[in-house]
């Protein structure tokens, strides 16, 4: 996927989850966090970040800020990109094989998967997170509790009672990932609920991405240990 009116900025300070102040041309800007977490590691005063500008100039805020440089990598932070490139590669990885449907914000009974795939007569749903939390060159999820991701992963193992193929996709938002690991600490239910729709047949994939400045694209897969 690719941005576009990109520029270069420095941020200072985020005062709420949903903006931030970035320095853009010598210039202090009001910017949309596309993003909701945490994103303390990254979001560090004097980090140089990458804004998009907004094509509707009378928005309340011109830009939103998708990337930051962290030591040698660049970190995407936009929340929507994981579930775009991931239906991007989709198509071009052939992983699924010849895949005849692909739809998003699939119900499934009383739940609502990112994806469902129709794939000959393979039938997959999947649920997408994207990962930005990295420590060690190791990467984690989540950043902070989430039931609502607790819930995913037991609604994937009804999947698999009921028949259907079904997969948790960890769309690493940088190249910078030895592996992929749940965040045990932060949220131990989440990690355990992990491994119980492991063995119950979810399957888990870990993808890093290839990410400049302007673009995000699914690079490679990551081990996992969990």
């Amino acid at each position: 996927m690719k941005y576009n009116n990109v520029e270069k900025g420095v941020f200072t300070e985020r005062p709420n989850r949903f903006i931030a102040y970035v320095e853009i041309d010598g210039k202090k800007e009001v910017v949309h966090v596309k993003n909701t977490g945490r994103c303390r590691e990254l979001l560090i005063p004097g980090v140089e970040v990458y804004v998009e500008r907004a094509k509707n100039p009378n928005r309340k805020t011109k830009y939103d800020l998708i990337a930051v440089r962290k030591g040698e990598g660049l970190y995407n932070i936009d929340s929507q990109a994981p579930n775009k490139v991931f239906r991007e590669w989709i198509i071009d990885s052939g992983y699924f094989g010849d895949v005849d449907v692909v739809k998003a914000e699939s119900v499934y009974g009383k739940s609502r998967f990112d994806f469902y795939i129709q794939a000959q007569d393979r039938k997959i749903y999947a649920e997408v997170k994207g990962v930005t939390l990295e420590k060690d060159g190791i990467l984690m999820f989540p950043d902070a509790p989430t039931q609502r991701g607790v819930k995913h992963l037991e609604e994937l193992c009804d999947c698999i009672k009921d028949g259907f193929e079904a997969y948790i996709v960890f769309v690493i938002q940088t190249e910078m990932a030895k592996y992929f690991t749940p965040n045990a600490e932060t949220h131990p239910e989440f990690a355990e609920a992990l491994k119980k729709a492991k063995d119950c047949g979810v399957n888990i994939l870990a993808l890093n991405c290839h990410v400049t400045e302007d673009a995000l694209k699914i690079n490679t897969f990551v081990p996992v240990k969990i």
